[in-house]
């Protein structure tokens, strides 16, 4: 497979019915399952710390462990209109709210309690895909203590498999406590994480949740950290990317060694695999699900988003959702292999120019708890 029609299923990146005919099948099951092809690997070889790097992190993982239910300040009275008062994107910064504002589209007409509520709405269902994403983290991290084939990489990821639940537990609580609303699994993300799961190579699991979901989740949470003024929010966030540096840097240090070994047809699957999910994680955030509640013509928002997707990528949010996944690519090797097959695809999608910002293996420690006296 090397053509968008045959990663994707469709030619054109930006085909709109294409988007649009991807939906969740089981919105209304509580339980989704997928079926799971690898095989669950042992090692006699025990020596503890024959990784270094590896070994490392894992120390580091015990003693960074923290507790969601007594180490935040879970009785902070949150007004959810006070937590989007600083909401970063409106009609007078974003390229697709002008647009949309403009007379004769979707928004022309609003009202400022629209706007409002429109706030509140994207950062229910921003955090809703936190939880989902996260609970997809939990299935992923379970799967390579299973499947890779090191002790010392077992050691980590079993340490991170508590992490993940503790991560879906802080976000469903603050969901279900603070904001009283939430959203379904997007089907696009939830397309990527069947995808993930389904794979039987355990490197494609460290690749699509460690390096790319998780990289793109690191970056989400930075933005709105900086962003928010909600102290329990705040302090959430602050923990939970503390987790989430430590779990990208695995990947990274992971799969650096294991990847120097492949073959040039072994790394244009990763490289493809890269491409695809980075796709299906930019089209998860045209946030079909936002426009439904609020009554919106699906179809005129998503057209708005992907004719200024380019405009887009220059704003600070647009921007962040790359700036980790693509210079951990680089230092996978997966940029440049096989006549730079992937570097290509990240320029077409206007994000190859965060190639050289640093990367998730050497700014893990400046995340972590212990490195800062800021977690509030």
């Amino acid at each position: 497979m090397t053509t968008n029609e045959e990663i994707l299923g469709r030619a054109d990146v930006n085909d709109l019915e294409a988007i649009l005919s991807i939906t969740a099948a089981d919105v209304d099951e509580m339980v989704h399952t997928v079926k799971d092809n690898a095989d669950a690997i042992f090692t006699w070889d025990y020596e503890k710390g024959k990784r270094p790097a590896l070994n490392k992190l894992y120390e580091k993982a015990k003693n960074a462990q923290w507790n969601g239910e007594t180490d935040l300040p879970w009785d902070t009275e949150v007004d959810p209109e006070e937590v989007v008062a600083n909401a970063p994107r409106d009609a007078a910064t974003d390229p697709v709210f002008i647009a949309a504002t403009q007379p004769g589209q979707p928004l022309h007409s609003w009202t400022e309690k629209e706007w409002t509520q429109l706030r509140m709405e994207s950062q229910a269902w921003t955090m809703s895909q936190f939880m989902h994403g996260e609970q997809g983290a939990l299935l992923c991290t379970a799967k390579i203590v299973e499947t890779v084939p090191w002790i010392d990489a077992k050691y980590y990821a079993a340490t991170q498999v508590m992490d993940e639940a503790r991560h879906v537990e802080v976000f469903a609580k603050y969901l279900d406590t603070k904001m009283g609303n939430t959203y379904q699994l997007n089907a696009h993300l939830g397309a990527l994480l069947d995808d993930i799961i389904a794979d039987s190579r355990w490197d494609m699991t460290y690749l699509g949740m460690q390096i790319m979901v998780e990289g793109l989740a690191l970056a989400a949470f930075g933005f709105m950290h900086q962003l928010t003024n909600e102290p329990l929010l705040k302090q959430l966030l602050r923990y939970v990317m503390s987790d989430e540096a430590r779990h990208v840097a695995f990947g990274v240090l992971s799969l650096k060694e294991y990847y120097a070994e492949l073959t040039d047809a072994e790394m244009l699957e990763r490289q493809q695999f890269a491409f695809e999910a980075a796709v299906r994680m930019r089209d998860r955030f045209l946030q079909q699900e936002v426009w439904e509640r609020m009554g919106v013509d699906v179809r005129q928002m998503i057209r708005l988003q992907l004719e200024n997707q380019g405009d887009r990528n220059q704003d600070p949010f647009q921007q962040l959702l790359f700036s980790k996944i693509v210079p951990n690519c680089k230092k996978l090797g997966l940029l440049d292999r096989n006549d730079a097959w992937l570097r290509k695809k990240f320029a077409e999608m206007n994000v190859i120019q965060f190639e050289d910002w640093v990367d998730t293996g050497e700014e893990y420690d400046s995340l972590s708890l212990e490195a800062t006296a800021e977690t509030a």
